[in-house]
């Protein structure tokens, strides 16, 4: 199995200690909601950035564990096809400060994909597991806040490519990209929320665009 890039990790983690030290992307008090957020840039295409592996997993093998404190379950391509499907166009944002406009996705919107797992009342958190041993974690309240949170598998109208996460990845338009994990494997509903492979190493829990939560 390849293993992630602990060079690159390492600097990363470096920069998020460097920048957090110097007050530099921990957020600001008030947001400014023009459509790209402050210290963005737009760029042409979908740049690609991952731990150093991208993990090839078929539709065929390709499962959905769900955890915690929701009825434990296993979605196989078939179920996940089977819930509500929508298309979607919505703008992205990453904290590497490069932003697209329009992309075109496709796939289940958080809300029904609660709907179908029923997590129970006392969920208040959610981490989101990969198939590259990276994790996120996101509050309940910030994805019920986002109508355009889903888990895709389309872009642009055809399978979301490998590179870009696929089968499955998650996408949570309101907030940084390193919060829309790729690769998804599972899915797990917890009382309170704990930190991500990101959020571990410096980046900001939140990662609202607009107030510029880069690092913690």
């Amino acid at each position: 199995m390849d293993k992630p890039n602990e060079k690159l990790i390492d600097a990363k983690q470096k920069l998020a200690e460097k920048k957090s030290a110097q007050g530099v992307g921990v957020g600001t008090d008030a947001p400014k909601k023009d459509r790209l957020p402050p210290g963005q840039r737009l760029v042409d295409g979908w740049p690609v950035l991952d731990l150093g592996i991208q993990p090839q997993i078929s539709t065929a093998d390709w499962k959905l564990e769900i955890s915690g404190l929701a009825d434990k379950r296993a979605f196989t391509w078939q179920d996940f096809l089977k819930l509500p499907q929508t298309k979607l166009t919505t703008d992205f944002h990453c904290v590497t400060t490069w932003s697209i406009y329009d992309a075109k996705v496709e796939g289940v919107l958080w809300k029904d994909f609660i709907a179908a797992v029923k997590p129970e009342s006392t969920a208040a958190a959610v981490m989101f597991h990969s198939y590259d041993g990276y994790s996120t974690n996101l509050t309940m309240v910030d994805l019920a806040a986002d109508p355009q949170a889903m888990l895709i598998h389309s872009y642009d109208g055809k399978p979301l490519e490998r590179i870009h996460g696929g089968p499955v990845r998650g996408w949570v338009p309101t907030l940084y990209a390193w919060k829309s994990a790729k690769w998804v494997k599972g899915v797990e509903f917890m009382p309170k929320d704990k930190r991500g492979f990101w959020e571990l190493r410096g980046y900001h829990n939140h990662a609202d665009p607009w107030r510029e939560e880069r690092y913690s």
